[in-house]
């Protein structure tokens, strides 16, 4: 029998969502049979149930999130189903107004040939992420981490089935509710919103080349995201509807032919006739940040360490990022020899995170209370701002690489560059 590694060069990551398995699969992309990874999440049982209910997200991946998966060796394996964004439009009016005119429109490239962003369906994205991780000598475990017991050189996971796994850091993508990040005494600061995310895909005649547009309205914003083509009525796309909670009850609670009417209404008729391809789903909208980003040998990834407004599309490409930065940190850490559960090693985990995450979570609270408000002056104001940025090409620049993934310091593998 093989000789079982050594704790400190063991890592157990509670959570099996895409952050969680972009960093697993990093590592061992990195550092092989050097470091023993266990990712632990009950979804791994539940992805063969053929009860469960389908993931309806789509995502958008952007420029920075893109390479990173490819570098993973993941992106070929969704590229042929990714959609690439060519143009963003955003409008800004109420539903009963008759025309929803563009005041601001991105072209969608940050280098030549590299749109900003690809539109990816997520359980497409989850299955790729689960497959290549298990390949590159991970073990994925069905049983959730119950709890994470520090010493003074391990950490102890305990598993629900009883067993315990000893290693020397345990990593928290166990979601914004993360049981392990409670049980460690770190503070979560953070409120939910009088909003719903509604979500579905939408199969129309005429071709969105492309074009993703965000309708800001009185309730919120309403996406219109471009998928590959398919659907009953040969193209798709994926709406992204933020409504109040209050109404959302009775705008779901009708039947099929309510519940289009509704899309209708807001979808518009530029795409010719539309036809939903999914039920609609909603889900409860908040905004978090966790206090810090660590506890002794327990690090936080992903929606336990942030949770931001979905209105510019970035919660997953957030999370991405600080994997790539957790990896990058964590092999570097343990090619030198050092402790990977270490203090020095996840305060530099943090010192990287912690202004970026705190800037994009206030930068997307900021836009939803700007956009979800329909006081004459705020309307009037904002309307003006957008058509301001609209004829400033510099600074439309910055937004794209912004939106990107691609401004500022960037992890290795955010740039497409190895561990």
């Amino acid at each position: 029998m093989a000789e079982r590694a050594r704790p400190h060069r063991e890592i157990v990551v509670a959570g099996g969502g895409l952050p969680g398995l972009s960093l697993a699969l990093g590592l061992r992309r990195a550092l092989g049979e050097a470091v023993r990874i266990t990712v632990c999440d009950p979804a791994f049982a539940r992805a063969a149930d053929p009860r469960a209910k389908p993931d309806l997200r789509a995502y958008a991946v952007a420029a920075g999130g893109r390479r990173m998966l490819a570098r993973l060796g993941v992106w070929e394996a969704v590229a042929a189903g990714a959609q690439p964004i060519r143009e963003m439009v955003i409008t800004d009016s109420r539903l009963s107004d008759p025309v929803r005119p563009a005041f601001l429109t991105f072209a969608g490239e940050v280098e030549e040939g590299e749109p900003f962003a690809h539109m990816v369906e997520g359980a497409a994205l989850l299955q790729a992420l689960r497959r290549a991780t298990e390949a590159a000598g991970a073990v994925l475990d069905p049983n959730p981490v119950a709890a994470a017991v520090p010493e003074r050189d391990a950490i102890t996971a305990r598993l629900a089935d009883g067993r315990a796994l000893r290693a020397s850091l345990v990593v928290a993508a166990d979601g914004a509710r993360s049981r392990l990040r409670e049980a460690a005494g770190i503070s979560w600061i953070g409120w939910s919103y009088p909003q719903s995310g509604i979500v579905a895909t939408v199969s129309h005649e005429r071709d969105h080349e492309g074009r993703a547009i965000e309708h800001f309205l009185p309730s919120g914003p309403f996406a219109v995201l471009p998928l590959s083509p398919g659907g009953s009525l040969g193209h798709r796309s994926s709406i992204v509807w933020t409504e109040r909670q209050a109404d959302v009850p009775a705008l779901l609670g009708g039947g099929p032919e309510e519940a289009l009417a509704e899309v209708e209404r807001r979808f518009g008729l530029t795409l010719g006739r539309i036809a939903l391809e999914t039920g609609l789903r909603a889900y409860p909208l908040a905004f978090g940040m966790a206090r810090r980003f660590h506890a002794p040998r327990l690090a936080l990834l992903g929606d336990a360490a942030h949770l931001i407004h979905p209105i510019a599309g970035q919660g997953l490409n957030l999370g991405l990022k600080s994997a790539a930065a957790l990896a990058e940190v964590l092999a570097d850490a343990m090619r030198l020899g050092l402790d990977p559960g270490g203090p020095e090693v996840l305060d530099s985990y943090e010192r990287s995170r912690r202004a970026d995450t705190l800037a994009m979570g206030a930068a997307t609270d900021g836009l939803n209370r700007l956009f979800s408000n329909d006081a004459l002056p705020v309307r009037l104001a904002r309307d003006l701002g957008l058509g301001l940025v609209d004829r400033l090409p510099a600074l439309k620049r910055l937004f794209i690489r912004e939106a990107a993934g691609l401004r500022g310091a960037q992890p290795r593998l955010m740039r497409g560059e190895a561990l």
